[in-house]
């Protein structure tokens, strides 16, 4: 099947910009104290959920892999899943002890309620507004029971998009979509997802926008309420 124009895009133009992408983005969770304090609450919850095992959990949209690390590291079982082959080639030279696949969002090839949790951070921002509900629905299918998913998106007083066709010297074709945190949870509660947490954070040195976090769960089912933290 052929893959979505826009996945198409976004895929060509991160490879084109990979290797400068990287070298300016090694890890951007430095000095970002709440993003940080955030991805350790995920990782609470990924531990409260009561899953049997340790079932995996997966960071899509790992580009460079810091998040990825930063949960290898905080113990947990993951895995990295990025549109790009030049992300992914990237991903897996700076961090060899860790799992990096090339896939998309919007067909993840994992079976149904197999993962202990996902990790989205400005993933979906690249994703147009009708194709968002069918890839919630896909989180919600491969997550667990009380599973946690944790978003991360630029954000505003009301829902935009813009394209981009040059960055770090690279002719691309990126579009960009930013929406309120009430869309997004809108999108959320349509895939039968509950929200748990919302975060909106001002912007600080460099950013034009505020950014917005959602933690949200699969509901735990058979009339049990999910775990918490």
């Amino acid at each position: 099947m052929r893959a979505p124009d826009f996945l198409q895009s976004t895929q060509v133009s991160y490879d084109a910009i990979a290797e400068a992408y990287a070298a300016e983005h090694p890890d951007s969770l430095d000095g970002r104290p709440l993003e940080r304090a955030l991805l350790s609450a995920f990782v609470e919850l990924v531990r409260a959920s009561g899953a049997p095992g340790r079932p995996p959990v997966a960071d899509i949209g790992s580009g460079p892999g810091y998040v990825t690390a930063r949960l290898h590291e905080a113990g947990l079982p993951v895995f990295g899943v990025d549109a790009s082959p030049r992300m992914v080639a990237l991903a897996r030279r700076t961090h060899p002890e860790l799992r990096f696949h090339v896939g998309s969002m919007t067909a993840l090839d994992l079976p149904e309620a197999t993962l202990g949790g996902i990790v989205a951070l400005y993933s979906i921002i690249h994703v147009p507004d009708d194709h968002l509900p069918s890839v919630f629905a896909g989180f919600r299918r491969v997550l667990l029971p009380g599973a946690p998913l944790l978003l991360g998106f630029q954000s505003g007083d009301e829902d935009g998009h813009q394209r981009l066709t040059e960055r770090f010297g690279q002719e691309i074709s990126l579009d960009y979509y930013w929406r309120t945190p009430d869309t997004v949870v809108e999108h959320l509660t349509g895939a039968d997802l509950d929200l748990h947490a919302r975060v909106l954070r001002e912007p600080e040195a460099g950013e034009k926008m505020p950014r917005a976090f959602l933690l949200a769960r699969r509901p735990a089912g058979d009339g049990e309420p999910a775990a918490d933290a």
